[in-house]
């Protein structure tokens, strides 16, 4: 008897494609990591999976209709799930299959009512910057990411070629702008491909890509 495939996934961990949830306490919780797969390259949800990989099992109507919920009502645009249920002897996991978004970026509805863009970072479902959101607004377009190198562009990625890294604030003392100004051209470098943009829980930095 072959080993259940579930359980190659659980046995791999967590990562920028995988969650795993011992329950759904809360359709905008979940939200957040729905949204975040969205914005990524998609992702798929496991419920009923403990963090240490041990299978807790679920009561199945009711965690599908949490992700129901949220899909529809706590993320725009909405977002349609590809939801199957695991028989894993006498418990159930749900594996949730959220698909790449087409309409980025995805928000998700906080308990407040507010409306956040999140992205997955390596296990993480992260809150995403101004940059980030506006980048994933422009490379949903249809238009080309076209740069003008002025001395700012040109002492960015001279700067990052010497240092490696750099946040916000250090560009705009760098350059001696404003952040407003600053965002913007980060925006079209990072669209173009030509700068990469790190989020952590405490700060977002710029290298060259």
């Amino acid at each position: 008897m072959g080993i259940h495939p579930l359980l190659f996934k659980i046995a791999g961990g967590e990562s920028e494609v995988l969650d795993f949830k011992k329950t759904i306490s809360s359709a905008s919780k979940i939200a957040k990591t729905i949204s975040a797969f969205a914005n990524h390259k998609g992702g798929t949800l496991l419920i009923g999976v403990n963090d240490n990989k041990t299978i807790s099992g679920v009561r199945s109507e009711d965690e599908k209709y949490m992700l129901d919920l949220a899909a529809h009502f706590y993320v725009k645009p909405e977002i349609e799930l590809i939801i199957k249920e695991w028989d894993m002897g006498e418990r159930s996991v749900i594996e949730a299959y959220i698909p790449e978004g087409k309409d980025k970026p995805y928000y998700a509805k906080d308990e407040e009512g507010k409306w956040w863009v999140h992205i997955r970072v390596k296990d993480q479902s992260l809150l995403a910057s101004k940059i980030v959101v506006d980048v994933l607004k422009r490379n949903s377009g249809k238009g080309q990411n076209i740069i003008h190198y002025t001395e700012h562009e040109k002492g960015v990625l001279k700067f990052l070629e010497m240092k490696e890294k750099a946040n916000l604030k250090e560009i705009c003392k760098l350059l001696n702008i404003s952040r407003w100004r600053a965002q913007k051209m980060l925006v079209s470098l990072v669209s173009a491909g030509v700068v990469r943009s790190h989020t952590t829980e405490k700060m977002e930095f710029f290298t060259l890509s």
